[in-house]
């Protein structure tokens, strides 16, 4: 339930700003009201909806401050994530990132965002997956969906592009066993979004 709405959030079918009503989120879903309320808060606990007890609850709009608090947690999580992961990666392991990064290239190619995302987490969900650190993967779960909206934003244009080089970068590290040169651009990868969500994220901050 909470999947299916936060998948809906970030892919776009609700738009930021929208009304949700939990009676019509429950007909859309065919479930009762109750688990809609309980998924509805999750998703204010992620910052991907605005909610108030006995007031409308809507998609929250793209905030740049959220987006960029969200993008230093998980940046960090992920650089932790390789740090601990690269000694323990399998030459599967890293075949594995190369295809992903090979199907991640051709989906931007062909304007297949969705497609390109996928292959986004399949690729760096390998050394999350390898490190094993349960409470870096629960971080992530509740701090990646803010950057979904932003992520889609990036691989849609033609900056989206940038991050296949930089993934390339990341799994040369990986296979050369470069334990802190891995970790940095995994770190900056992640870094490198706020500056393409930025600008049409919210409204503008002040300079300086």
């Amino acid at each position: 339930m909470y999947r299916r709405l936060r998948d809906a959030i970030e892919n776009g079918t609700f738009e930021p700003g929208e009304q949700l009503k939990d009676k019509e989120l429950a007909a859309w879903l065919g479930v009762s009201r109750t688990p809609v309320r309980e998924a509805l808060l999750r998703l204010a606990q992620s910052g991907l909806v605005l909610a108030q007890p006995g007031r409308s609850t809507i998609v929250s709009p793209l905030d740049v401050r959220e987006v960029r608090d969200a993008r230093d947690v998980v940046a960090a999580m992920h650089q932790v994530a390789v740090r601990e992961a690269v000694p323990a990666l399998t030459e599967a392991d890293v075949t594995t990132m190369r295809d992903a990064n090979r199907r991640f290239a051709a989906a931007l190619e062909s304007g297949d965002v969705e497609s390109a995302v996928r292959a986004d987490d399949e690729l760096h969900g390998v050394p999350v997956t390898i490190c094993g650190n349960r409470a870096l993967a629960t971080v992530l779960e509740q701090f990646t969906p803010t950057l979904r909206r932003a992520e889609r934003l990036r691989f849609g244009s033609p900056l989206g592009h940038a991050s296949v080089a930089q993934h390339d970068e990341l799994i040369r590290l990986c296979a050369a066993g470069d334990v802190e040169g891995a970790a940095s651009v995994a770190y900056g990868t992640w870094q490198s979004l706020q500056t393409d969500a930025g600008p049409t994220a919210g409204p503008p901050e002040a300079a300086g």
